[in-house]
């Protein structure tokens, strides 16, 4: 029987499978108001058609200055809960659980205006030189999240994942790299995880439901974080009340990395091992055999796929029938698809 299409229930929700769409940025608010337009509407829902489990819609700015890109996604004002409603609407109409990336862009923010991070570093020379926060900044963003999470529930989101990883805000602060504070922001372990303690605080004040957190497990540089070093942080959130992480990695600094299909499949492996915890595993998973031997093997319990979801929508479809798995198809479809 195939562990991929076997369904998993974390904390009162029930994902029909294992497979979840990746967050990944459409850059399709075009007015620069972050609100959801009838791409994100066709976009997420032709792939809960397509037999995901899970849909976990694209990093969503909690602040407007915290957005990758003027045309990013929003949900840092009450006027974005309507088109997100209708958003999850239609995705669980097609049987898949919807869930939300919240973030926050930090240093790697090419929005217009003022960007803000732990540190006064720019990313490259190709991005601005950020704000080193302040105490009341640092406040304000745990507020937004947590502002952000009410508004997703209020959405009707099944999921939340905050963004630890790819070298945005919370990254930036939890690694060494990029974090370069002498307060109690910065130096120790625990000192440079303090703000990702109070935002899941702040977001578990307004959120009962399944919560991830995407984390970059290495940053691929001498002197960065490793997957080693973020099992006692996993830890951390696992006594917080964080569900599942999803693990990625790099992007924090600029490196070299020798990617291969699977190739970040081990750091999943350390973080489900070493801290407990259910795992999401991302990165070149093509083929339906290799998503189910992670799963089989307890590598992960989750695979994310990401690109290959938009080359083909139907993927777990295929998935299933290489598998000989069971999948529901919509009635629409049944003569066609048979």
């Amino acid at each position: 029987m195939s562990k991929l299409f076997e369904p998993i229930e974390i904390k009162g929700v029930t994902l029909r499978n294992r497979i979840v769409m990746s967050p990944m940025c459409m850059y399709s608010c075009p007015e620069q108001d972050g609100r959801v337009q009838d791409w994100h509407l066709v976009h997420y829902p032709s792939r809960a058609v397509g037999g995901a489990g899970l849909i976990i819609v694209e990093a969503t700015a909690v602040q407007p200055e915290g957005r990758i890109s003027n045309e990013d996604l929003g949900i840092w004002e009450d006027g974005h809960t309507d088109g997100l409603r209708r958003l999850t609407e239609l995705v669980k109409s097609h049987g898949a659980a919807a869930g939300i990336q919240l973030a926050h862009a930090g240093r790697k923010s090419e929005t217009d205006g003022d960007i803000f991070a732990p540190s006064a570093i720019a990313f490259s020379d190709r991005y601005k030189q950020p704000n080193e926060m302040t105490a009341d900044d640092i406040r304000e963003t745990v507020s937004a999240f947590r502002e952000a999470a009410r508004r997703a529930k209020e959405a009707g989101f099944d999921v939340i994942e905050l963004h630890g990883a790819h070298g945005y805000l919370l990254n930036e602060f939890l690694s060494p790299l990029s974090n370069l504070r002498e307060d109690e922001y910065g130096g120790s372990a625990e000192n440079r995880y303090r703000i990702v303690r109070e935002t899941i605080d702040a977001v578990k004040e307004v959120w009962d439901g399944p919560l991830f957190v995407r984390i970059s497990a290495s940053d691929w540089t001498e002197g960065g974080m490793k997957p080693d070093d973020y099992v006692p942080m996993v830890q951390w959130m696992k006594e917080q009340g964080v569900d599942l992480i999803d693990v990625s990695s790099g992007a924090v600094v600029q490196a070299r990395i020798e990617s291969y299909p699977g190739y970040q499949v081990p750091f999943s492996e350390t973080i489900r091992t070493g801290a407990g915890i259910l795992t999401g595993a991302v990165g070149m998973i093509t083929e339906p055999e290799h998503a189910e031997e992670i799963v089989q093997n307890g590598r992960a319990d989750l695979v994310l796929l990401g690109r290959e979801l938009l080359r083909d929508p139907f993927w777990p479809r295929r998935a299933a029938e290489k598998l000989g798995a069971e999948l529901d198809t919509p009635v629409q479809y049944e003569r066609g698809w048979k």
